[in-house]
């Protein structure tokens, strides 16, 4: 039997990257430091075992991307959009 299981990838240090680079998005900034804290974090949740990764929030789809990582990444902003579309598209 597959489970889904919840790994909180928000700690402390990653909720101070967060308001960091979402002050930087804001403004169009999309930093080095800010892309490259985003490996980092998911690698910890990888660690702990998590074998995906939802991306929550759209400013994270802005900074990783799938090919960067060696597990599933889920961005909800274009699964939304997708899904969406196509129930706009059903009869």
């Amino acid at each position: 039997m597959k489970r889904i299981g919840i790994l909180g990838g928000m700690s402390w240090e990653s909720s101070v990257e967060y308001e960091r680079t979402y002050g930087e998005l804001v403004r169009g900034i999309t930093s080095d430091a800010s892309r490259g804290q985003y490996p980092r974090i998911i690698g910890d949740l990888r660690a702990r075992g998590a074998q995906g990764v939802i991306a929550g929030c759209t400013e994270i789809e802005l900074l990783i991307h799938p090919e960067q990582l060696d597990c599933p990444l889920f961005p909800t902003a274009r699964l939304h959009a997708l899904a969406a579309v196509d129930a706009a598209l059903q009869d």
